[in-house]
């Protein structure tokens, strides 16, 4: 069940860092979730109304459909259509007749065809479903717009995780910066001094937020995507792609500048996975990780 579990806590993940904003403000998640007589091993409850700033929330307030918003994880190694029926059932008993519910399953075997079925002819508006084979990498989702949104946002094969690294950019920043300044100086020296006033600093300085934002994306900004068999790691253009199964230890590794790592390691090498430049929490992230090598 490594694989299952793995895939449980990577959703649980995107819906922690807002990688799942577009279905719902999630606010609430809980493990090991118990409806009628199955247990999901994954249930968030929200809502869509927004918290960010002061005219989003009026317009929430005043636009916003105050619907509740439910999303389960089932994941198990067969799901047969009986028991796919029974858990959309129970959903519809146990929430509102308004409640938006988003279904996810996750089976190991292939879909046999009447589950395949049910999920592709499902229809009604409130209920989503996105089913997901790890023997086949086949994706199924309901006929409806909950079913299609749940699919094209949740990321069964893998979740990716960023974060915006502010001392890699103002260092893009203060290059671009220098040389553009450097150049104003130089037009000075050469008698046209009016090249250096308030407005052509300002002209400057935003001139090289634009291009450092650019110079950062394509050199620094980091992103890693954990998958159920591996990783991939982006640095700018860079990218850099590994297995689980290559690996055999995860250690913390302290750069000289004390940025945290994870290291795994392996008989031929190492491989830094960083943590503050891709948002990831060190002690869960270790957790995990270690669990998998340990499988």
């Amino acid at each position: 069940m490594d694989e299952l579990n793995f895939i449980v806590d990577m959703v649980e993940e995107q819906i922690v860092k807002g990688s799942l904003r577009w279905l719902a403000n999630f606010n609430e998640i809980q493990r090991d979730y118990t409806l009628g007589n199955t247990r999901f091993q994954l249930y968030a409850s929200g809502g869509l109304e927004e918290k960010g700033f002061f005219l989003s929330r009026i317009y929430s307030t005043l636009v916003t459909p105050k619907y509740k918003i439910h999303l389960l994880v089932y994941a198990a190694d067969e799901v047969d259509y009986k028991f796919l029926r029974s858990m959309i059932i129970a959903s519809k008993s146990k929430f509102g007749t308004d409640d938006w519910i988003f279904l996810t399953v996750v089976q190991r075997k292939e879909f046999g065809k009447a589950s395949r079925d049910l999920i592709s002819n499902f229809e009604e508006k409130t209920v989503g479903i996105a089913a997901y084979s790890l023997e086949s990498k086949e994706r199924i989702f309901s006929n409806n717009v909950l079913g299609k949104g749940l699919a094209r946002n949740l990321k069964i094969e893998g979740a990716k995780f960023e974060a915006f690294d502010l001392p890699n950019f103002l260092k893009s920043f203060i290059i671009v910066f220098f040389l553009s300044t450097s150049f104003l100086v130089m037009i000075a020296l050469l008698g046209l001094r009016q090249a250096i006033q308030p407005l052509t600093l300002f002209i400057m300085a935003a001139i090289s937020i634009i291009v450092g934002y650019s110079i950062y994306k394509s050199r620094y900004h980091t992103t890693i995507t954990l998958g159920v068999e591996g990783f991939e790691l982006k640095e700018g253009n860079r990218s850099r792609k590994g297995k689980w199964s290559d690996y055999d230890k995860i250690t913390t590794h302290l750069a000289p500048n004390r940025e945290a790592f994870l290291r795994l390691h392996s008989k031929e090498n190492t491989f830094d996975i960083p943590l503050s430049r891709t948002g990831l929490s060190r002690k869960e992230t270790y957790n995990m990780i270690k669990e998998i090598l340990r499988k």
